[in-house]
C-alpha cells in the first residue's frame, strides 16, 4: 500500500468502513490525482505538489462531512457513460440503470419518449444514445437540474428536447403525443428520513427525494393522469417506485384504466418497477 493510500485510509477511519475507505482512496488517487490504476494496485506511491496536498486535505474534510464522492468528483457513471453531477441533481442509482436496461429490451427503436423529472438526464441521455431514431423529451421542475441535464446531453451528443415543467400543475397541449412516458420521481416518504444515510439526507436535493406521508403516490397518480391524455393507444408508462408501495401503485393504475400493469423486482429482489399500458 502506498503512502498516500495509507494516509487517506487512516484519515477516513471512524467515518467509513474499511471497504468504503479503500474505494475512496482509489478514486482519490486515480480519478483526482491521475495515478494509473495498475500503479495504484501495485502499491506505487504518487508525488503530490504542495497545491495537490492542500487539495487532498480539502477533499478529506468534505468526506468527513459525508459529502458524496460523486459531487466531489463532479461526475458519476451510468451505463458505461460519465455524467456530470452536482448537488442540484440526484446521483444516478444502479436501480435506475436496471430500469433503462428493461426499457431498451422492450421499446421500439423509433419511439417518442418523455422522461419526467429528468434530474441529471441519465435516463433521457441513455435512451437517446441507445435508440438514436427515437425522439426524446425531458422535463424537470428545477431550472438548475435542467442545466445539468442539458450539459450532459450536449457533452454526449444526445438529441434531447429539454423543457422546464411542473408536472403537478402542467396542462398538456393537445398536440403532445408520446409512445412512452418514463419517470423516477420523488418517492421517499418523510417518515423514511430516519432510515436514510447521512450522505443522502444532508447532500442530495430534497426536492427530488421526498413526498408527503399522506400522499406517497402523488407524482405517479399525476403522471398516470397525464398519460391518459398524452400517450398513444397502447403507449406505456415505466415507473421506478418506492418498494413499499408496489401493490398500491399497481392498484392505482388499474383504477385509472391502465391494462397489463406489471410489478417487477430489482436485482436485490425489491419491488422497484411498474410498467403499464394505456
Amino acid at each position: 500500500m502506498n503512502i498516500t493510500t495509507a494516509y487517506v485510509r487512516r484519515k477516513l477511519q471512524g467515518y467509513y468502513t474499511p471497504q468504503e475507505a479503500g474505494n475512496l482512496s482509489r478514486l482519490i488517487c486515480c480519478e483526482i490525482f491521475g495515478q494509473r490504476t495498475v500503479d495504484y494496485y501495485l502499491g506505487k506511491d504518487i508525488t503530490l505538489s504542495a497545491k495537490a496536498k492542500q487539495e487532498l486535505e480539502s477533499i478529506l474534510t468534505r468526506l468527513h462531512n459525508f459529502e458524496p464522492i460523486q459531487y466531489i468528483l463532479g461526475e458519476a457513471r451510468f451505463l458505461g457513460r460519465t455524467l456530470c453531477v452536482t448537488p442540484d441533481v440526484l446521483i444516478p442509482r444502479p436501480e435506475t440503470e436496471e430500469l433503462v436496461e428493461l426499457m431498451l429490451k422492450e421499446l421500439s427503436p423509433a419511439s417518442r419518449v418523455l422522461d419526467i423529472g429528468t434530474g441529471s438526464g441519465c435516463i433521457a441521455v441513455s435512451l437517446a444514445k441507445e435508440l438514436p431514431e427515437s425522439q426524446v423529451t425531458a422535463w424537470d421542475v428545477s431550472e438548475k437540474a435542467l442545466s445539468v441535464a442539458a450539459l450532459n446531453g450536449g457533452a454526449l451528443r444526445a438529441s434531447i428536447r429539454f423543457e422546464q415543467r411542473d408536472v403537478l400543475t402542467y396542462t398538456p397541449d393537445v398536440t403532445e403525443c408520446y409512445d412512452v412516458i418514463v419517470s423516477n420521481p420523488p418517492y421517499v416518504t418523510e417518515a423514511e428520513k430516519a432510515e436514510m444515510e447521512q450522505n443522502v439526507l444532508d447532500w442530495e436535493p430534497s426536492l427530488a427525494l421526498f413526498v408527503p406521508d399522506a400522499d406517497p403516490l402523488r407524482f405517479y397518480r399525476r403522471i398516470a393522469v397525464l398519460g391518459l391524455e398524452m400517450l398513444v393507444p397502447g403507449g406505456k408508462l415505466y415507473f421506478e417506485i418506492n418498494r413499499a408501495f408496489g401493490e398500491d401503485t399497481v392498484s392505482m393504475l388499474r383504477d385509472l384504466g391502465y391494462r397489463t400493469v406489471r410489478l417487477q423486482k430489482d436485482i436485490s429482489h425489491n419491488d422497484r418497477f411498474v410498467i403499464a399500458e394505456k
